[in-house]
């Protein structure tokens, strides 16, 4: 049984059927057509041919039924944009269950919030349609709350006030969102050129050093000279290199926040 909406929410009624605030739209006989199929059969476009394949008469189309009669559940593209997205990331995965010796206390804030993000970014590797999602709007919708929920939470013991714990998980949030919307740039790229990633990195590499010299690049003819480009660089470096700066400076404000003022 559907829950009232308590008061009024400011979403509209397709998020408020997603929080279980309205059970269905109208009155009459229980209809075939759900709020869930027609998400499920928009994520499945995205997912199988893309968001430029995902219109209200496509979705339509795909269940079976008249464009209008989506209409009764999501008002708009954007609103489904949002239900779309929220079933792509899903809830958050539980804590990975770690062992606490006896007397000993849990993992800290800074284990649980790297783990936090690499299980953001498997989410939208694994989901790259949800990156050509533009966002504009801050999160309500249930799974987008349940991950803030599990960003902040892995702060809650520091002494960080709640305006920088937020500002904290939407910092990594972005590198997150970053790092995959450039990975899958790049793999996209790589998939209609139908050319191998390390030749695409060997051309680069061949331009880049017709294009520069030490006199007029001599930054860039340094890391040429380097491993940087060639190296046995680790998949996740630069995505680990980032996260591990932006904890590094969260680690000096918290630790700053329990020195004794001088």
């Amino acid at each position: 049984m559907a829950k009232e909406p308590a008061g009024d929410t400011g979403l509209p009624a397709s998020l408020e059927m997603a929080w279980g605030l309205r059970e269905r739209p109208g009155k009459g006989p229980r209809p075939t057509l759900t709020l869930t199929r027609i998400v499920d059969a928009a994520v499945a476009l995205a997912a199988g041919e893309g968001m430029e394949a995902v219109s209200m008469g496509r979705v339509a189309k795909e269940l079976g039924v008249s464009t209008m009669s989506l209409y009764r559940y999501v008002t708009a593209k954007e609103e489904l944009y949002i239900l779309m997205s929220d079933a792509g990331v899903g809830p958050p995965p539980a804590p990975a269950p770690v062992p606490v010796p006896a007397g000993g206390e849990g993992r800290g804030w800074r284990e649980l919030l790297s783990e936090w993000a690499y299980a953001q970014r498997a989410v939208l590797m694994a989901n790259t349609w949800i990156l050509r999602i533009p966002i504009t709007a801050a999160p309500v919708s249930p799974n987008q709350l349940a991950w803030m929920e599990r960003g902040l939470a892995a702060l809650a013991d520091t002494a960080l006030d709640e305006g920088e714990k937020i500002s904290a998980i939407i910092l990594i949030g972005g590198l997150v969102r970053n790092e995959a919307t450039m990975a899958a740039d790049m793999t996209d790229a790589i998939v209609k050129s139908g050319v191998a990633p390390d030749q695409v990195m060997a051309q680069y590499v061949r331009t880049l050093r017709l294009m520069t010299g030490p006199d007029t690049h001599p930054a860039v003819t340094r890391l040429l000279e380097s491993d940087a480009f060639t190296g046995s660089e680790e998949p996740d470096f630069q995505f680990a290199f980032g996260l591990g700066r932006i904890l590094d400076g969260l680690a000096e404000l918290i630790s700053s926040r329990s020195r004794p003022t001088p």
